[in-house]
């Protein structure tokens, strides 16, 4: 279509403008760093998850799994099945985030 023509035009024009701008490179290495840092994020993130989740596993063996940590009170069972790693109730949940932003 025409309209895909136009896009096309357009983005090879900015490709030639970027490639010919002083900033180019910059722009290429700051695209580079943000994508490393994206990957170490998620690395991390799934790191913590997987430290959650052999907590569980642990939880389960010494016979305290679905315990919250914070009240000993059972966790949601819909909680629960959605997060099977969760280790506190959505209540200690919900109070702790609260605290972490400030919010009485």
């Amino acid at each position: 279509s025409e309209r895909l023509e136009q896009l096309r035009a357009r983005r090879q024009l900015l490709g030639e403008r970027r490639e010919g701008s002083p900033f180019g490179k910059r722009d290429e290495e700051a695209s580079e760093a943000f994508e490393l840092e994206k990957g170490l994020a998620l690395e991390k993130k799934l790191r913590n998850t997987l430290a959650e989740i052999d907590y569980a596993l642990e939880k389960y063996k010494a016979g305290t799994y679905g315990l919250c940590d914070s009240c000993g009170q059972t966790i949601e069972q819909d909680r629960l099945e959605a997060l099977p790693q969760a280790n506190l109730c959505l209540g200690c949940k919900t109070g702790q985030t609260k605290d972490a932003k400030g919010i009485k």
